[in-house]
């Protein structure tokens, strides 16, 4: 990958972390350093801020802090962060519901994620498990989509909120499918769980982190993964792509940006230090453990997914109809 290279062509000429960006980053960091955070504590994007912040705190000799600030489906965050002065000091924990969905999603945003922020390392992706309840018929997509097919607007998916990620998922199933599930919206994917285990609501879908243990242990199963491969903690459960639904590929990103201006010298230290915290061992084999992919992708190939993604997020809210609270 790129990042690779970058770091190996900085290795072979010498250059030091602070030579890297010695012109023009005015001996950053100078003061603690805040990541904000979209979400409430626990889950990926909490885990990932809080990886990072700890080792960047070791690396750099200021303090990195991660700091929740959930709400209004990650605007909240991401307008901080975009007022924020461009100075490396204030850093979000990007999601791609709040960068590439939100603005096909909102008839207004008091912020463009594109022009307003700068990628700074897309970090991690994860997919997610098209689940169901134990006691549902189907155990594959396709035995879900002949009984979906013959009882149309029977049954139900959950999700965590209107406009999720995982309401998204669903209506992509129902668009490629030609079948009608029926969204029923929950604040978070956990208030979605004893529904679906008690068989209230047939289906949901959920993040591989979220959702492996509830599927090991048998209160939920997993019909298929969304990602272009299986989880290797459950090599048994194929991609949706593999149960005859090609173009169905849906993996969530979590990734670093910073103010809109901030210096380049200062983007360059952090993708740098972040790309050596997330290819350590010790950080690769915890988030594989979390059902995470370790991605390190530069400013350039975050840049180029935020716009690839957007493209293809806002055809499927337009073909959906899928709306917010």
């Amino acid at each position: 990958m790129k990042s690779r290279a970058w770091i190996a062509a900085a290795a072979l000429l010498g250059m030091s972390v602070s030579g890297l960006a010695a012109e023009g980053d005015a001996g950053y960091p100078a003061k603690a350093v805040k990541i904000l955070v979209q979400y409430s504590p626990g889950g990926a994007p909490d885990l990932v801020a809080r990886v990072l912040a700890g080792k960047l705190s070791e690396s750099l000799g200021q303090q990195f802090i991660a700091e929740n600030r959930p709400g209004a489906s990650g605007n909240i965050a991401t307008e901080i962060v975009v007022r924020a002065e461009p100075d490396g000091h204030t850093l979000l924990l990007a999601s791609d519901g709040q960068i590439v969905i939100n603005p096909s999603l909102f008839a207004k945003l008091p912020f463009d994620p594109v022009k307003d922020l700068t990628p700074v390392t897309l970090a991690s992706s994860v997919a997610m498990f098209l689940l169901a309840t134990p006691g549902f018929p189907p155990n594959s997509v396709q035995e879900l989509i002949a009984l979906a097919r013959a009882n149309p607007g029977k049954f139900n998916f959950a999700s965590s909120g209107n406009g999720s990620q995982h309401h998204l998922a669903g209506e992509l199933l129902n668009t490629l499918a030609g079948i009608r599930l029926v969204h029923v919206p929950y604040k978070g994917f956990g208030p979605t769980v004893p529904d679906v285990m008690s068989g209230k609501v047939e289906i949901a879908f959920g993040g591989v982190p979220a959702a492996v243990g509830l599927v090991k242990g048998g209160k939920l199963k997993a019909l298929a993964v969304t990602g272009s491969k299986r989880y290797a903690g459950l090599p048994q459960v194929p991609t949706v792509m593999e149960s005859g639904l090609p173009g169905f590929e849906i993996n969530a990103w979590l990734g670093l940006m910073a103010p809109a201006r901030t210096p380049r010298p200062v983007i360059d230290k952090l993708h740098f230090e972040v790309v050596k915290v997330l290819r350590s061992k010790e950080v690769t084999e915890r988030f594989t453990v979390q059902g995470m992919d370790i991605v390190a992708a530069g400013p350039q190939e975050f840049a180029a997914r935020i716009a690839s993604d957007t493209r293809m997020w806002a055809r499927i809210i337009k073909e959906s109809g899928a709306k917010v609270d």
